[in-house]
């Protein structure tokens, strides 16, 4: 058995709309650069990239609920980075040529489709392997999901950290979906009685062109 986390950048769509392809395309490679940089202490491989997503294998389910954790604790919430979400999934696969394939692979890639920015989105083989190793963090049962090309609805656990004060600390852009530091930024604006933090004055000016929509998405997970 083996157990297979992707994990993505939350909002990516938004913020490459705003800043453009070269901006994203530093995002990707800080993401990957952090997740590369966490991955021999959990005996973790990437297998790949897709876009803005790594695939990557852990031997133990354990050490995947706990790579995941800092992946979001640690890479996605610095100063002018996206949220990351992260799906696992535990089953058998095959190995060939340097890459995994099989049922196990896919629903993992599925599960962490739905998956909100800030969460850990586990199946139910997942919490069984990862055992005891759970009893740290707080688990919520989330309805089952139909996914396409699985027969039957497969059952999800949560595990949210983004209402945590030490991973959620900093306002986030609604614009382009970044985390934003106030002692890195001057943008603010104040709407509905909120104030409203921005990575630059292009995503303030984007914001005060329909500050409507984006005020009430500034929790969006996209």
């Amino acid at each position: 058995m083996q157990t297979f986390l992707f994990a993505d950048l939350a909002g990516f769509t938004a913020m490459t709309e705003v800043h453009g392809d070269e901006v994203a395309a530093d995002a990707v490679s800080d993401f990957c650069r952090g997740v590369a940089e966490l991955l021999p202490e959990f005996d973790a491989e990437q297998v790949k990239s897709i876009g803005d997503a790594v695939m990557v294998r852990v031997p133990e389910a354990s050490a995947a609920i706990d790579l995941a954790v800092r992946l979001i604790g640690e890479v996605g919430t610095r100063h002018g980075s996206l949220a990351v979400r992260v799906g696992v999934h535990t089953g058998p696969a095959v190995q060939r040529d340097g890459d995994w394939f099989g049922a196990a692979v896919n629903l993992a890639a599925r599960v962490a489709a739905v998956a909100e920015r800030g969460e850990v989105l586990m199946t139910d083989a997942t919490r069984e392997a990862a055992g005891e190793a759970l009893s740290a963090y707080e688990i919520e049962q989330r309805p089952s999901q139909s996914f396409k090309n699985i027969l039957e609805p497969v059952a999800v656990h949560a595990l949210t950290l983004a209402s945590q004060p030490d991973v959620a600390d900093l306002p986030i852009d609604p614009v382009c979906r970044m985390a934003v530091d106030p002692r890195e930024s001057d943008e603010r604006r104040t709407h509905g009685g909120v104030d409203i933090w921005f990575c630059s004055a292009e995503c303030a000016a984007v914001f005060e062109r329909h500050p409507d929509r984006y005020a009430a998405g500034r929790h969006a997970t996209g």
